[in-house]
């Protein structure tokens, strides 16, 4: 089954990629930019069509795409190139490849969630024996949590999770019968008990939400915001030096953790059920990165687009979209040589087992 999970994982990449590109296009065709190719893959092209303006090409290597609009790097005398748009108009079709994945990630998850019945909500269902924290004034069972240090809970596992970060004392905000309470520099420490191992805060979390279509469209949601601040707490991790470029995986890795994630599942169905949560989740990371002020990326690309918009708006001189062309190169070189990098270490750690 290893080989089919692996084309199941390759498959969702290449979707992934080929709806980033499709955003990039149909915000281009809205903006009435000239699109001279939309193509789905890299390599040789495996099938391609001429229809109007614009050729529509399959290509081999399903581990990238792209949408070559008139004029994108380079001056055009073009009115509908894309460097004779106004920036607004830009700034939407460069960001319309992250929205789209940002949605697709948000439809996968709300289809694998249409068949649940209840929903783990992070409410308090009870205390331990001996807890000191119940009280009108303190937590009581039925008590949602919204907000725990200023970070917003959005799964019954975020109190948990910011609760045993460490420190007695937290910043919370409860709904209460419909009411936002507000506890700030609540003593909570963890406690002793008997029959554990560590200290414990001493709750138990977890109510149970029936799962009617508001509750489907809000845990969506939730769990895509959640997706998404796991993201920059990686990238923070990254910067601060918590985590390493070697720690980076790249497309090589990302569908051998897809087939690991099929492999480990108990059935088919479970199989299916987590490669596709992986993916939704792949789809938010994707929509995010995408984004960073970097050269090469959509990101980077709208960063210059308003440094570009500020001086000509200052100087009144339009500047040479070959000059902007050149950083992304060099971008381009940059981050090509960081995914073949990350490449190398991706099949080094499937050698190593």
């Amino acid at each position: 089954m290893t080989i089919v999970y692996i084309l199941i994982a390759i498959l969702i990449f290449g979707v992934l990629i080929g709806i980033h590109e499709f955003g990039h296009f149909i915000a281009a065709k809205a903006c009435g930019v000239r699109v001279n190719e939309f193509a789905v893959g890299m390599g040789p092209a495996i099938w391609k069509k001429q229809k109007g303006e614009t050729l529509y090409a399959l290509r081999l290597i399903p581990l990238g795409g792209y949408c070559a609009m008139d004029g994108e790097d380079e001056a055009s005398d073009d009115p509908r190139a894309f460097t004779n748009q106004a920036p607004w108009k830009r700034i939407i079709i460069l960001c319309a490849g992250a929205f789209m994945n940002f949605v697709l990630g948000l439809l996968v998850v709300l289809l694998l969630y249409s068949s649940a019945e209840y929903f783990r909500s992070p409410t308090l269902s009870g205390f331990m024996e001996g807890c000191p924290y119940e009280g009108e004034e303190a937590l009581m069972v039925g008590d949602e949590f919204y907000k725990i240090d200023g970070h917003r809970v959005y799964m019954f596992y975020d109190v948990s999770d910011f609760l045993g970060r460490g420190g007695d004392y937290y910043d919370l905000v409860l709904i209460r019968d419909g009411k936002k309470i507000v506890l700030d520099d609540f003593y909570m420490p963890a406690v002793e008990y008997p029959d554990q191992e560590k200290k414990m805060i001493g709750i138990y979390i977890g109510g149970a939400e029936k799962a009617t279509l508001g509750a489907k469209l809000k845990y969506s949601w939730n769990t895509t915001m959640e997706f998404g601040r796991m993201v920059w707490m990686s990238l923070g991790m990254l910067i601060h030096g918590e985590a390493g470029v070697k720690d980076l995986s790249g497309p090589v890795g990302i569908v051998e953790l897809m087939a690991e994630t099929g492999e480990q599942a108990e059935s088919t169905s479970d199989a299916i059920y987590n490669i596709l949560y992986l993916g939704a989740f792949i789809a938010v990371n994707l929509a995010i990165m995408n984004l960073l002020p970097i050269p090469a990326l959509d990101g980077g690309r709208v960063f210059l687009l308003l440094v570009t918009w500020l001086i000509e708006s200052l100087t009144h001189k339009k500047l040479d979209p070959k000059y902007e062309g050149y950083i992304h190169g060099a971008g381009m070189i940059l981050l090509l040589a960081l995914m073949g990098f990350v490449m190398l270490n991706d099949i080094w750690k499937i050698i190593k087992g």
